[in-house]
């Protein structure tokens, strides 16, 4: 007697669930024809193709320098540092002037067409430069992504000695 109340209940779903992929399928077919489903919507959104550029920052604490080239990096698009755009000395290096310069350097790019970049951040480096770059880097950066500018590889290029001169101070360092 349970058996054929299993049995029962088991056909009664069945049949439900037979009808509830059916009747979704009316519902959709009703809900919008064809022809006017999104054609409208998705033909006007259209993505045109980054064209990109190599943005190279060069980052000290006395400077920021950033040159805009093209994706071989032979054509020279822009090139603008912190001393152009502010007058005192002090503030070549400031995060303020390195903002200043990426504006202007972002809408020169605009005009000539590229509309993404990859960044290269370049410190003095080297055998006796510091290997981390100036306070105008990062700020540089953020400039040009607020300009509207797609960031695409971040790369890190400071040289980096190989062995190279013998450090100043002596067999003992220096002695403070």
């Amino acid at each position: 007697m349970v058996e054929e109340k299993d049995k029962a209940n088991s056909q009664e779903e069945g049949a439900a669930q037979e009808e509830v992929p059916a009747a979704r399928e009316h519902y959709r077919q009703e809900q919008r024809p064809e022809s006017a489903r999104g054609a409208s919507y998705e033909g006007s959104r259209q993505r045109r193709p980054i064209k990109w550029g190599i943005c190279h920052i060069y980052s000290s604490y006395n400077n920021t320098i950033i040159h805009v080239t093209d994706i071989t990096g032979t054509e020279s698009i822009g090139l603008t540092s912190g001393g152009q755009v502010v007058k005192a000395d002090r503030m070549e290096s400031s995060p303020t002037a390195a903002m200043i310069a990426a504006k202007k350097v972002a809408e020169v790019a605009f005009e000539k067409g590229i509309t993404g970049i990859h960044v290269n951040i370049k410190a003095p480096g080297g055998h006796n430069g510091p290997n981390n770059p100036g306070p105008g880097a990062q700020a540089a950066i953020r400039s040009l992504s607020r300009m509207g500018l797609k960031i695409g590889v971040i790369q890190d290029v400071t040289p980096i000695p190989h062995d190279g001169c013998r450090k100043k101070g002596g067999r003992r360092g220096r002695r403070v």
